[in-house]
């Protein structure tokens, strides 16, 4: 599959399902690399399917070469994404057993998602989960906040933030300051963890650096799952990679050129430190752990958060799950998903209150 765009060519891999059919594709296409002066890359690579993955997650990523889907309008993008979500926080209510109740906190729509039975030492603690889905759409929320609530047994908050292009940068942040503050005045700063995955990951950086710069003080820890950390310039996975890995468009970026950030963005300053946390003084940051995949096409841009945190002193964790794609613990049959899932809830549980 050859895909050109402004300043380069990618072939991307082909996905082979074992590595009989790899060596059958090789007969066929060789892995090559040629390069312009500039450093732009033109390759070709084949990339068998990973044997150091589940059997469930070898089977998952070869069923996602069948899911392709052309150019959505926004309305159609968040009709499907509503009714994806719905179907798997179904599952996830299923799965991991919880209660949820809506509330209105600081004017913000929330779930109060709440463990069927919470430890003692957990009823001062609370989470505040910020759902994935580009900032234009909601892909998570109780996808995300049901399983972290079942296994950590705290306590989370789900706030379904405006959305862009109708309430672009700095909406988000503002809303989410909000829910924020109004918790203080019930649970110590310690006790309060605030985690997100995609667009809420992002939004989990920028909300901790208004808070930092604004002077309130600081979660207990902080959950960053896939984040796009840096709006001035494309990450390298960001070239490479489509939200299922290899399959689907793929649609690179270029500092200056057409971005689907754009909704979000609007007219503010790409290195505006709130809006992109990589420029701003992350010193005295709280704990954080930060996972992604190898096909994760914001790996790039979790991994290059991760290092600013460690040279700023932070506390910092990086996971990175083998040949995973973005956001991939969304499926809750993989044991990759379980894993993940585990490390996050285990995360919270040892990182608040201390």
């Amino acid at each position: 599959m050859r895909l050109k765009n402004l300043r380069s060519l990618f072939v991307i891999a082909v996905i082979s399902c074992s590595f009989a059919t790899a060596q059958t594709s090789n007969n066929a296409l060789a892995d090559s690399a040629t390069f312009d002066a500039d450093g732009t890359a033109h390759i070709t690579r084949i990339v068998p399917m990973p044997q150091t993955v589940s059997p469930e997650a070898q089977k998952w990523l070869a069923s996602l070469t069948q899911n392709q889907h052309g150019q959505q309008s926004l309305a159609e993008r968040r009709a499907s994404t509503d009714a994806w979500r719905a179907r798997n926080s179904a599952e996830a209510e299923k799965l991991y057993p919880v209660n949820i109740k809506e509330q209105t906190i600081a004017g913000v729509r929330t779930d109060i998602i709440t463990p069927l039975e919470t430890p003692k030492e957990h009823r001062d603690l609370v989470l505040i989960n910020l759902h994935g889905g580009g900032f234009n759409a909601d892909s998570g929320s109780r996808i995300e906040g049901v399983p972290i609530a079942n296994l950590a047994k705290i306590k989370v908050i789900g706030v379904y933030y405006r959305l862009a292009p109708e309430h672009p940068f700095p909406t988000a942040v503002k809303e989410v300051v909000a829910v924020y503050k109004e918790l203080l005045k019930t649970y110590q700063p310690r006790n309060i963890g605030i985690y997100g995955t995609s667009a809420g990951a992002t939004l989990t950086g920028e909300v901790a650096v208004q808070l930092k710069q604004s002077g309130v003080p600081m979660p207990g820890a902080l959950g960053i799952f896939s984040t796009h950390s840096d709006y001035s310039r494309p990450g390298d996975s960001y070239q490479l990679f489509t939200l299922s890995g290899f399959p689907g468009t793929l649609a690179p970026r270029y500092v200056g050129g057409p971005s689907p950030d754009e909704m979000y963005v609007g007219k503010s300053d790409r290195k505006n430190p709130v809006l992109s946390p990589i420029f701003a003084d992350l010193r005295g940051m709280p704990p954080t752990l930060l996972v992604t995949g190898t096909r994760d096409l914001l790996l790039s841009d979790t991994a290059h958060l991760h290092r600013a945190l460690l040279a700023a002193g932070d506390d910092a964790q990086l996971v990175v799950f083998e040949a995973m794609p973005h956001v991939f613990w969304y499926n809750f049959q993989l044991p990759e998903t379980k894993e993940a899932l585990g490390l996050m809830a285990k995360f919270f549980d040892e990182k608040l209150g201390r």
